[in-house]
């Protein structure tokens, strides 16, 4: 089915830029009504649309070692990257050229090791011929919103990276799915938990791989602050306390706008809170409490929420306190409180460069402070490598479908919280890393 044939606004006579097609969805246009018309389409099946090329194993990978310069006391380097021949790497269609594309993800392909990007999908043609000029993509592997799924006929792609509104996502994890094709799913996965439930489903059944870009949980400095708590290397972690806040700007994008959103500071920044308690301590929240406050007449805020505090009750004991907003000056930490002597975080945290591990603790008379800085390395080129050594070796990425899923789920829980002023139940689980895959190989 032709994907003009689904949404009656569209016109067949001229382009259908990517702006037009958020603003006319946000005046009422449910992405799951999309989906419903396009899903039905028939494809082929799953081994017929393989293609007839295929990402070399990581065996072919070439590591160069090289002479170092620096005496032993001043601390190790990193090594020499092993890389994958280009014609060997796993090759993406990269869904959506906003800022967050163009600003971070194209660019994180010059830093990757076992990936490239080889199509663009765009709503603006004229747009997507000049990034496709700077990133060297072939004309040819151009595609619209309209005639994505003839993806399906092109080897070159193995994978789709989507970087789409929210709303949009479970359109085209679907479509890509069908298409024969591994996606790569910006977060929030979704808009709501049937919404993830059914993502997980499309690829399972098209026998295809789903992760969700939680980059977080690729970062070296992360993972050191994640090995401090599982580790007990200051005692055991009873607090979290985490904030994410930025004050948003125009009010007509589509952040703003809760058809394609699915809500306000929450889903957009909040999520990096609760990702990152769940990651850093490997467990799930049995409970959740939470409120909600919004600047009356703020033109920003007339669809979706400016500030969200809400806490995370987990098994072992352990409570985050957590802040989002929309509302006030840029600020992005998190800090664990231990019971041994010492807390640990970063601050900054969740900037895509930058990050800054600190720790403070006791020794007799003295409060030490330092920060153990790993050194850092691309955060989209990292989540990438992971999916693609996925895709090559047939394993399950470390932050599968269920991970997003999960997430979902607590945040339904905490807007049912700060709707009823109550606190809210979740099920109990008590294994640690419940929702993930592979852990990524240490690069």
């Amino acid at each position: 089915m032709d994907f003009k044939e689904t949404i009656p606004f569209i016109s067949t006579d001229k382009a259908y830029d990517r702006r037009q097609f958020i603003e006319s969805a946000g005046k009422g246009l449910i992405a799951a009504t999309i989906v419903g018309g396009i899903t039905s389409a028939g494809t082929a099946s799953a081994e017929s649309l393989a293609g007839s090329a295929a990402p070399g194993p990581m065996s072919e990978a070439i590591k160069v070692v090289g002479p170092n310069q620096h005496a032993a006391s001043e601390g190790e380097r990193t090594n020499y990257a092993t890389i994958l021949p280009k014609d060997k790497r796993v090759g993406y269609a990269v869904v959506g050229i906003g800022e967050l594309t163009l600003e971070a993800i194209l660019p994180g392909f010059g830093s990757a090791k076992n990936s490239k990007v080889v199509a663009l999908v765009s709503g603006d043609a004229e747009k997507a011929k000049k990034v496709a000029m700077q990133y060297d993509v072939p004309q040819k592997n151009i595609y619209s919103y309209q005639n994505f799924d003839e993806i399906k006929n092109n080897p070159d792609i193995d994978a789709v990276y989507i970087v789409l509104p929210n709303s949009m996502h479970e359109e085209f994890v679907i479509r890509a799915a069908k298409a024969g094709k591994h996606v790569l799913c910006e977060k929030p996965m979704t808009t709501s938990s049937k919404s993830a439930e059914r993502m997980i489903d499309a690829c399972k059944k098209a026998g295809k791989k789903l992760m969700i870009a939680y980059r977080i949980q690729y970062e070296p400095n992360n993972k050191q602050i994640k090995d401090f708590v599982r580790q007990k290397k200051y005692g055991k972690v009873k607090v979290i306390s985490s904030n994410n806040i930025q004050n948003i700007g125009d009010p007509k994008q589509w952040r703003l706008n809760k058809a394609l959103a699915g809500g306000g500071s929450l889903p957009d920044i909040g999520l990096y809170d609760i990702n990152t308690n769940r990651y850093l301590l490997g467990e799930e929240p049995y409970m959740v409490n939470a409120s909600i406050y919004t600047t009356p007449n703020d033109p920003r805020f007339r669809e979706v929420e400016e500030a969200v505090m809400f806490q995370m009750f987990f098994p072992s004991g352990a409570i985050a306190n957590n802040t989002c907003s929309y509302g006030a000056h840029n600020s992005k930490h998190y800090r664990c409180y231990a019971d041994n002597g010492g807390w640990f975080g970063m601050d900054p945290a969740f900037d895509y460069k930058g990050l800054m591990p600190e720790v403070g603790h006791a020794e007799g008379k003295v409060e030490n402070k330092m920060n153990p800085k790993i050194q850092e390395k691309d955060q989209f080129a990292l989540e990438m490598d992971h999916f693609s050594e996925c895709v090559i070796e047939n394993k399950t990425p470390y932050t599968p479908g269920e991970e997003g899923l999960q997430d979902q789920k607590i945040m339904e829980a905490i807007y049912e919280s700060a709707r009823t002023n109550k606190p809210v139940q979740l099920e109990r689980i008590e294994k640690l890393d419940a929702f993930r895959g592979t852990p990524p190989t240490e690069s």
